[in-house]
């Protein structure tokens, strides 16, 4: 995934009251006098990643540390498709926004694009996002899961390595289900025993999938016939079957309204509303009687629909929230109760498919141990060309291979990358370098040979330029401004040949104000840039700011 850091904003994290940060793609260098603040940026970054937040940090008076990073993300439907899986809102117009919350209570909260998530799965997005190096900072090119990434990529080996994962978690599944099925001999009997009266029980009840509902509805009725039945014969007296039932009432108006319609014909209108009325009425005292005779339910079958009524519960208490439920785990239990009951034949049959997954899983495991076994030292060569560049000259890189004892989840056998920075020294592990000088440097390398292959977006190099000068600094500058051109690269730097080389820069000051002290973060250009480059070069005379002219490139 490609995103680019277009916005950092930070509020009350050490000595930074308020700081809104735009940011260019390429490369970008952070410069100021030692104690400045430059490493705050860092800090802030290293929150975004998901690092744990310290309250220490939060600055002096205030209650709570905000962090919050935008970044413009090149493939938001790919990304939105990772976010919806967390339950996390997309991205809108293809921007992602981290935001880091911390309080002097000890609350933390963290959010992506505005939904509150937990640490774990914010670090998980941001880890591919920045790749920070310096001292004692993330860098994940110490992981030999990501050497191994970095190999597989230069190697163009990735769909290898995927077919071999595909294979790695099908055999996987063989082997703990060939295990369960093969347990002690007395567990499989006390399961037996439990399926087969879970199977036998549920089919027993003869349940349908849409039969609660009905029985419910029919049962309720029943419970209840006593109460209609004597509400629907009080209505029926009323209607028709009483002395002075409303019916007979309306055959004596009847009669008066006929009268009427003798002396005025007139008035035959209301005859015939009467006769309407009339029918409707005996209509309605029918449908009541036959509502009336449906009500008289034998005790026997309201006492059956109460034994069924109370099956329906036991089996839910059972075995599932509804009948579909029920239904559903009794089709499970059969499945498995008829696993274990021809378990022999089963057994046979997933180790046959176990030996078919190891020999395809070894098969793939060998075709992309030879895929890597070629392309390692093509890519320590590569490497190394980089590393003479950057002041080791008689550095050796090498990219060792070891075979596992048994498959792995990633292969068959182990990387590491190994540096010797001097001749007569033995290679070590990246991970076992103490200099943090060497380290970047190594990190620089590694991700000049990478550059096409890395996906990470943002590199963040702290304090690379320790301990180096000279022709080497200008290398390390062309080294980073290279890297820009595929990445987002961001260099906390003293040397002013890398600085000078960045496409944009920013310097960090310390001010006193409002009896607090306060760090700042400010864009030079032009005549403030070559300032700011001379005062790194160790003063604003002519001669340093000649040089830094020099340096920019500028007259």
């Amino acid at each position: 995934m490609f995103a680019h850091l277009t916005s950092l904003r930070i509020r009350n994290l050490a000595l930074v009251e308020e700081l809104a940060w735009q940011l260019a793609p390429g490369f970008t260098a952070v410069t100021g006098e030692t104690g400045s603040g430059k490493s705050i940026i860092v800090g802030a970054l290293k929150l975004i990643l998901g690092e744990r937040a310290d309250k220490a940090l939060i600055r002096t008076g205030a209650e709570s540390c905000t962090v919050e990073a935008v970044f413009e993300v090149a493939n938001a439907a790919s990304l939105n498709a990772q976010l919806e899986e967390q339950g996390v809102e997309p991205c809108d117009e293809a921007h992602l926004i981290v935001k880091r919350v911390f309080t002097i209570t000890g609350a933390n909260r963290q959010f992506i694009n505005g939904s509150p998530t937990t640490l774990a799965v914010l670090k998980d997005l941001c880890d591919g996002l920045i790749d920070l190096h310096g001292p004692h900072d993330h860098q994940s090119l110490l992981s030999n899961d990501k050497q191994l990434a970095l190999l597989d990529s230069f190697a163009a080996a990735e769909p290898l390595h995927a077919k071999y994962r595909e294979q790695f978690r099908r055999l996987n599944a063989l082997i703990a289900e060939h295990t369960e099925l093969s347990t002690n001999e007395s567990a499989l009997e006390r399961e037996l025993d439990l399926l087969r009266h879970q199977v036998s029980e549920i089919e027993a009840a003869g349940l349908r999938a849409n039969e609660e509902e009905a029985l419910l509805a029919r049962y309720s009725l029943a419970s209840n016939s006593r109460r209609l039945l004597e509400l629907s014969t009080q209505v029926l007296a009323r209607l028709s079957e009483a002395d002075d039932a409303l019916l007979i009432r309306l055959t004596d108006a009847g009669r008066l309204l006929r009268e009427l319609e003798r002396v005025d014909p007139g008035a035959s209108v209301f005859s015939e509303s009467h006769v309407r009325a009339v029918a409707e009425l005996e209509d309605l005292a029918a449908s009541l009687q036959k509502y009336a005779d449906a009500l008289e339910i034998e005790p026997g079958e309201l006492a059956a629909m109460e034994e069924r009524v109370s099956l329906f519960e036991t089996l839910k208490r059972k075995y599932g929230g509804t009948i579909a439920d029920v239904i559903a785990f009794g089709e499970r239990a059969s499945e498995r109760l008829q696993k274990i009951e021809s378990r022999g034949e089963e057994l046979l049959r997933l180790a046959s498919q176990i030996e078919s997954g190891r020999k395809a899983l070894l098969e793939a495991g060998e075709k992309l141990g030879q895929k890597r076994q070629a392309a390692a030292p093509k890519l320590a060569v590569n490497v190394t060309a980089h590393l003479r560049d950057l002041g080791f000259k008689k550095s050796e890189f090498s990219i060792a291979l070891a075979g596992l004892e048994k498959p792995g989840p990633h292969g068959l056998q182990t990387v590491e990358f190994l540096f010797a920075p001097n001749p007569g020294e033995p290679a070590k592990p990246l991970k076992a370098i103490a200099s943090s000088g060497e380290i970047s440097r190594v990190m620089l390398a590694v991700k000049s040979a990478l550059a096409a292959q890395d996906t990470v977006s943002l590199l963040v190099f702290d304090e690379i330029d320790a301990n180096v000068g000279g022709e080497i600094a200008h290398a390390v500058g062309a080294k980073m401004r290279q890297l820009g051109k595929a990445h987002q690269v961001l260099c906390i730097s003293h040397l002013p040949q890398v600085a000078a080389v960045a496409e944009t820069q920013f310097v960090v000051t310390k001010e006193f104000s409002r009896d607090r002290t306060v760090s700042q973060l400010t864009k030079v250009e032009g005549a403030s840039r070559i300032e700011e480059i001379a005062r790194m070069l160790g003063g604003k005379g002519d001669s340093a700011l000649a040089h830094a002219r020099t340096l920019l490139g500028v007259s």
